[in-house]
C-alpha cells in the first residue's frame, strides 16, 4: 500500500486486488484498513478462483493458491533480524525468510535490501539459491528523502521548536520494550520537563493487533494523559521518526531505521531472539543501554550531547543496498515478472512524506512543579520554574511548588 501507488503511476494496464488471511493471529483490522484506502478487496477464500499475473505478498508465511503465477514477497521491516514463534510448529523461525513449501513451487521469489541476506538466508534455506532479488528498501528511501522536512513534521504533530521530540519505540512480544517495561512511558514523561520535551509512541502493528486498542490505551493511561503522542502504525510513524531529535527503542525495524537516519538511539531492550551477524546485531552491540533504575533525563540528554555524526553509518550498510534507487529497482521487477513493458519514462517521482495529522492526544490539565532560585553571575536571582505532567508522576504532592531564596541586596527575579 506505500509503494504500489508510485510504482503503477498512471499505468491503467494494470488492476490490482488486495486479499488478506483471515485465519492469520494479526489479522485484526487489516479489513478496515483496505476499506478505508479504497481498496477492492477479494475474500481469501476465492483467490483460486482467479488467475493473477503477480502475487504480491508482504507475508511470508502465507498458503499459496494455485496456479503458477509468479510471487514476490517483500520484507516487513528491515531484513531478516529476528527470530520469531513459528505458527505451523512448536519451534521458532527466522522472520522473513519464505518456507519451503513455497520455494518447491518454483515461482517464488525474495526482494531483500542487501547481498549479504541471500547468504543469510541461503544458511535457513537451501532452497532460496537463486530466488532471491535485491531491491533496497523503498521504506529507508522515503525516510531518507524526507529529513530535510522534519522541522515541518515536529510542527505538524504539534510539537513546538523550543522542544525536543522522543520516540519510543516498540517492537512486539516479551523482550520489546513495552514487553519489559510498560511503565517507561510514563516514567519518561514524569522525569522529563514537558516544557523541553514531547514523547511519541510507535508500536508494532502485532501489538496493536493482538491486543487491541482498548488493551494499549488502558496500559498507558498515566502516559498518554500525561501528553504522550500515541502514533498510528498506518503512515504516521515515519513523520514521527524523521522528526525525532533521538529514538529510545528495541530490536525492532523502526530502532534500525532511527539509527539510519542519524538519529542517537538508546536501547530500553534487546531480546536475544536478534540473529547474530545482522545490522541489527549490529546496532545491539554499538548503541548505548538505557538503564531504567538511573536518571532517565540524564541519560537521553547524554545520548543527544554526546552523539556523533555518522555513528551507526556502518550499521547501515549492513542493512541498504543501494540507496534511493529501491522503487525503481521494484518497478523493473514488477514489470519483469508481469512480463510487461515497463512504462516510460523510466525515472519515477522522489517521495517524501505527506504532512501528517496531529495524533490523538489528551491535553495535560494538572501539573507538578518544581523551582529553584540561585543567583546568576552578576548577582541577579534567576528561578527556573519546570512543569511534569501530575498523570505521571509517581508521588504528586499537593505543596509541589517550593520556592527560597537567601535574602541579599537583590530581589529575586522570574526567567
Amino acid at each position: 500500500m506505500e509503494s504500489l501507488p508510485t510504482l503503477l503511476r498512471n499505468d491503467s494496464r494494470v488492476g490490482v486486488v488486495f486479499a488478506h488471511d483471515p485465519t492469520s493471529a494479526f489479522n485484526d483490522g487489516v479489513l478496515a484498513l483496505l476499506r478505508d484506502a479504497g481498496c477492492r478487496v477479494m475474500p481469501w477464500s476465492q483467490l483460486d478462483t482467479i488467475k493473477p499475473d503477480l502475487i504480491l505478498s508482504a507475508s511470508e508465511n502465507i498458503d499459496l493458491p494455485a496456479g503458477d503465477c509468479p510471487v514476490l514477497v517483500l520484507p516487513h521491516g528491515v531484513g531478516f533480524q529476528k527470530l520469531v514463534p513459528d505458527s505451523r510448529t512448536t519451534q521458532t523461525r527466522l522472520s522473513g525468510a519464505v518456507p519451503d513449501a513455497l520455494l518447491d513451487a518454483g515461482r517464488t521469489w525474495i526482494a531483500v535490501s542487501h547481498p549479504d541476506q541471500e547468504q543469510q538466508l541461503l544458511a535457513a534455506h537451501p532452497k532460496v539459491r537463486g530466488r532471491t532479488l535485491l531491491v533496497g528498501d523503498p521504506c529507508f528511501d522515503e525516510l531518507s528523502a524526507s529529513l530535510p522536512d522534519a522541522v515541518s513534521y515536529k510542527r505538524a504533530l504539534g510539537v513546538s521548536d523550543d522542544k525536543r521530540l522522543i520516540v519510543l519505540s516498540s517492537t512486539w512480544g516479551p523482550t520489546s520494550l513495552l514487553g519489559r517495561d510498560p511503565g517507561l512511558p510514563a516514567r519518561a514523561l514524569a522525569e522529563l520537563p514537558y516544557d523541553e520535551y514531547r514523547f511519541a509512541a510507535i508500536i508494532h502493528p502485532n501489538v496493536w493487533s493482538a491486543h487491541g486498542s482498548w488493551q494499549i490505551r488502558a496500559v498507558l493511561a498515566d502516559a498518554l494523559e500525561a501528553g504522550l503522542l500515541l502514533m498510528s502504525t498506518v503512515h504516521a510513524w515515519r513523520s514521527a521518526l524523521v522528526a525525532a531529535q533521538a529514538v529510545v527503542g528495541d530490536h525492532g525495524s523502526v530502532t534500525l531505521y532511527g539509527a539510519a537516519l542519524g538519529k542517537p538511539v538508546l536501547l530500553a531492550a534487546f531480546g536475544d531472539e536478534s540473529v547474530p551477524g545482522t545490522a541489527m546485531a549490529a546496532l545491539g552491540q554499538t548503541a548505548p543501554r538505557l538503564s531504567p533504575h538511573n536518571d532517565l533525563r540524564l541519560q537521553i540528554e547524554s545520548v543527544v550531547a554526546d552523539h556523533t555524526p555518522g555513528l551507526y553509518s556502518e550499521v547501515s550498510q549492513l542493512a541498504f543496498a543501494a540507496p534511493g534507487r529501491a522503487l525503481a529497482r521494484l518497478r523493473t521487477v514488477l514489470y519483469n515478472l508481469m512480463e510487461l513493458a515497463e512504462p516510460t519514462p523510466t525515472a519515477l517521482p522522489v517521495r517524501s512524506l505527506p504532512r501528517p495529522n496531529a495524533p490523538e492526544g489528551t491535553a495535560v490539565t494538572s501539573w507538578t512543579v518544581e523551582s529553584a532560585a540561585r543567583p546568576d553571575e552578576g548577582g541577579q536571582w534567576v528561578v527556573t520554574v519546570r512543569r511534569y505532567p501530575a498523570a505521571a508522576s509517581r508521588t504528586c504532592d499537593e505543596e509541589t511548588v517550593v520556592f527560597r531564596c537567601r535574602r541579599s541586596g537583590n530581589s529575586p527575579r522570574s526567567a
